[in-house]
């Protein structure tokens, strides 16, 4: 069977690049899953195997696991193992962490870039991070990260979980890459 990056899968690994850095190709690794009962255990527990057993490092780790999962149809492309897909989306902003934060946290300047938006607030680490549920799509959370990048700059990274499907996913990417550049426009000087 062909590895994600042959087969369309969104890995962003080369075959050779696997090869070098794991000692095993595709075929070898869902062999070895395969033989070890891969197919009937969690995300967790094979990527934990993978570190534990094989030495990989958590990152080859779950490069492996989720080609293994595409793979055996076990996670779509894309998506999670659980159906569901997200939509992911960043923006560096020249204003500082605590002023991009706000511009989150607070409804009355949220609604000046996000005025179609329906974040209903769940849990929240000032300056770090934010959960929301999305009121729009039932069921779907937006996680938000916020980064210092150095003196008057900071980093937004945001991911809308839980979507339906890869058209849904698609569709709020490029709404909130839109969204992004509309917080970054109403923030800068």
């Amino acid at each position: 069977m062909m590895g994600p990056v042959e087969n369309g899968g969104s890995l962003r690994t080369t075959a050779a690049a696997l090869t070098e850095a794991t000692g095993r190709e595709w075929a070898g690794w869902y062999e070895l899953l395969d033989s070890w009962g891969g197919a009937t255990r969690s995300h967790r527990d094979i990527a934990a195997w993978l570190v534990s057993v094989h030495g990989l490092d958590n990152w080859w780790a779950q490069t492996v696991t989720v080609g293994y999962e595409q793979a055996r149809g076990l996670r779509p492309v894309g998506g999670s193992r659980d159906g569901t897909f997200a939509a992911n989306a960043g923006k560096t902003v020249g204003v500082n962490v605590s002023e991009l934060y706000a511009a989150f946290l607070d409804e009355r300047r949220r609604v000046a870039w996000l005025p179609d938006g329906s974040l209903v607030l769940r849990t929240s680490t000032p300056d770090r991070s934010a959960r929301f549920d999305w009121s729009s799509l039932a069921g779907s959370r937006v996680l938000v990260g916020f980064t210092a990048k150095g003196e008057g700059r900071s980093q937004v990274a945001l991911s809308h979980e839980r979507l339906p499907d890869a058209a849904t996913a698609e569709k709020m990417r490029a709404y909130w890459r839109d969204r992004l550049t509309a917080l970054k426009t109403q923030l800068e000087p």
